[in-house]
C-alpha cells in the first residue's frame, strides 16, 4: 500500500497551482523588482532553437522560488494557458514521498493537454534520482520545459555533469548585490556616466571622480544598513531589523545545519556542525588551518572537520578562497581563506552589538561584501578568484586575486578612516613588479573622500575606491549583463 494516495498529491497541486482556477492569483506570489538570474532563466527556457532545463541553486531565502514565480507570471501574461503550468516544492512532506516521475504523471491525469507544459519544481534534491528523471523528462517529453531549484549547488551541480551535460544549465544565485539591494527598496539612483568602468577610473580627473563620489552620498545610510541585515529579499523589506535577523538565524542558519546539512550529507554530529559553523563565523576572512581547528574543536580529526567544510561550502554558507601566485613572489600553499557567504549570516550568528563602531568588525564585513561581489560577477567565466600571502613573511597578503588568462586584478580592503599603506605593503609590491602580470590595483576605503590613485611610485597605478561605490557600480555592472568586464 502507497504511503501517500494519488488524491493528496492532487490536493497539494492544488494548492501549491491556485492559478489553475484564479489565473490572476499569481500576481499575489510574484515581485515586480526582478534578479538577473530571473532574466538568465527566461532567456533559456524560452529560447526558439535551443531547448535546455534549468537549474537554480542557492542559499535558503535569497529569491530562487520567487523567481519561479516570475517565470509563471511572464508565461501568463503572454498567453499560456495557467493549466499548462505546474508547480511543486518536494520540500513538502507529502511531496517528499513522491519521485518526479509519479508527480508528473498525476498531473498529465489532471490535465492531458498536448500544448507545451512548464514545469517549476522547487527544492528538488529532496527527491531521489532526480537528475535521473530529468535526463528522461528532457530525453522522452519533448512537450515539456522544465526550471528546478535547489539549496545544495554541488548536490545539483554533480547531477548535472553526470545527466545534465547539453540538457540543463545551472544557474547560481547568491544573496543580493548592493545594487538590487537599492533597487528592491526602489532607492533613487545616482547619476551616472554613460559606460562608466572601474578600470577606467584612472582616466577621469579629479574634479569628475569627486562629483561621481559625491552622488553616492544619500546612499551611505542604506550601504550600513545593507552591511548588517544583507542580502536577503524578504529581510531588506522587512521594517524591524532586529526582528529580521533572529529569522534569518532561525530560518536560514539554524534549518540548513539542523536539517537540510544533516540530510543532504549524512553529517553524525549535529552539535559539532553547529560548533564548527560558529568558529568559521569567528574567523571569517582569517586564513584557516583545518589542523588548528580540529585541535581547538574538542580534537575532531582533521578528515571530519574537511568533510564538515566541504558540506558546509555545498549547501551555500560559505566561500573558499584559495591562494594564488602573483609575479616572483612565492606564494603561501594550501591554506584557504573561508567566507561566510553574507555578512548578514555572520552577524545574526555572532550577535555582535554596535558592529558599525567597531573598526575590525566592519573591516571583515565589507572584505565579506567584496569577495562575494566579486565571486557573483566573476562567475561563468573563465577567472580564477584567491587571495595572495607571500610564503616567507605572512603577514604581506592581498585580500583578493582575480586572475584571468591575460591579466590578474588585486583587490585590498582597507576600510578604515585612515586607508594609507607603506612602501612594503603586499599589493605595492606586486605593482612594481612588471613580471606579475597585474593590470589593475584597487584599494577598497571607507570615506567618499577617500579616493583617486595613491602616491606609491609602482608600474601600475593603485585606485582607491570607496567601498559603497565600487560594490554598486560591479552589482550594476552584473545586472546589465557585464559579468566579467570590470
Amino acid at each position: 500500500m502507497a504511503i501517500v494516495s494519488d488524491e493528496q498529491v492532487i490536493k497539494v497541486l492544488r494548492q501549491y497551482n491556485e492559478w489553475w482556477r484564479n489565473p490572476s492569483i499569481i500576481k499575489e506570489n510574484s515581485k515586480p523588482q526582478k534578479r538577473t538570474a530571473y532574466e538568465e532563466a527566461m532567456k533559456i527556457i524560452k529560447h526558439k532553437s535551443i531547448r535546455r532545463f534549468v537549474v537554480l541553486s542557492g542559499a535558503r531565502r535569497v529569491g530562487k522560488t520567487t523567481i519561479l514565480y516570475q517565470m509563471i507570471e511572464n508565461l501568463m501574461e503572454e498567453g499560456v494557458n495557467s493549466k499548462n503550468i505546474l508547480y511543486v516544492s518536494f520540500d513538502n512532506p507529502i511531496v517528499k514521498f513522491m519521485n518526479v516521475e509519479n508527480v508528473l504523471a498525476i498531473y498529465d491525469s489532471l490535465y492531458p493537454i498536448s500544448d507545451t507544459k512548464y514545469i517549476f519544481l522547487d527544492e528538488i534534491q529532496y527527491t531521489e534520482n532526480w537528475e535521473l528523471w530529468m535526463k528522461v523528462i528532457y530525453d522522452s517529453r519533448k512537450d515539456i520545459r522544465l526550471v528546478a531549484t535547489g539549496s545544495a549547488s554541488p548536490v545539483l551541480e554533480s547531477g548535472s555533469v553526470d545527466s545534465g551535460t547539453g540538457r540543463w544549465s545551472v544557474l547560481k544565485i547568491p544573496t543580493m548585490s548592493f545594487y538590487e539591494y537599492c533597487k528592491l527598496l526602489q532607492l533613487e539612483e545616482p547619476e551616472l556616466p554613460e559606460n562608466l568602468q572601474i578600470t577606467k577610473f584612472n582616466e577621469m580627473s579629479y574634479a569628475n571622480l569627486s562629483d561621481l563620489m559625491e552622488r553616492f552620498r544619500p546612499l551611505i545610510n542604506h550601504f550600513n544598513r545593507y552591511l548588517m541585515i544583507g542580502g536577503f529579499p524578504e529581510l531588506v523589506l522587512s521594517g524591524d531589523d532586529a526582528y529580521a535577523q533572529r529569522m534569518l538565524r532561525e530560518d536560514v542558519v539554524d534549518k540548513v545545519i539542523k536539517r537540510d546539512v544533516l540530510t543532504l550529507f549524512n553529517i553524525r554530529s549535529p552539535l559539532l556542525m553547529e560548533k564548527l559553523f560558529l568558529y568559521l563565523c569567528m574567523n571569517s576572512t582569517e586564513i584557516f588551518s583545518i589542523t588548528t581547528a580540529a585541535k581547538e574543536l574538542e580534537n575532531i580529526s582533521v578528515s571530519t572537520i574537511e568533510s564538515y567544510i566541504e558540506a558546509l561550502e555545498m549547501s551555500n554558507l560559505i566561500y573558499l578562497s584559495k591562494p594564488v601566485n602573483v609575479g616572483s613572489k612565492g606564494a603561501l600553499k594550501g591554506k584557504p581563506k573561508i567566507f561566510v557567504a553574507d555578512t548578514a549570516i555572520r552577524n545574526a550568528v555572532l550577535m555582535v552589538e554596535d558592529v558599525l563602531s567597531d573598526e575590525k568588525e566592519l573591516g571583515a564585513m565589507v572584505e565579506t561584501c567584496v569577495y562575494k561581489h566579486i565571486v557573483s560577477f566573476y562567475q561563468n567565466t573563465t577567472a580564477q578568484l584567491g587571495y595572495f600571502r607571500k610564503a616567507k613573511d605572512n603577514q604581506k597578503e592581498v585580500d583578493v586575486v582575480i586572475e584571468t588568462p591575460r591579466e590578474k586584478i588585486l583587490c585590498e580592503v582597507k576600510y578604515r578612516n585612515n586607508s594609507h599603506i607603506p612602501n612594503t605593503d603586499a599589493i605595492v609590491e606586486l605593482c612594481r613588479d612588471e613580471t606579475s602580470k597585474v593590470a589593475h590595483a584597487f584599494l577598497i576605503t571607507k570615506q567618499l573622500e577617500d579616493f583617486g590613485k595613491t602616491k606609491h611610485d609602482t608600474f601600475v597605478p593603485i585606485q582607491r575606491i570607496p567601498a559603497i561605490v565600487f560594490l554598486y557600480l560591479l552589482g550594476k555592472a552584473e545586472a546589465e549583463g557585464k559579468n566579467g568586464k570590470l
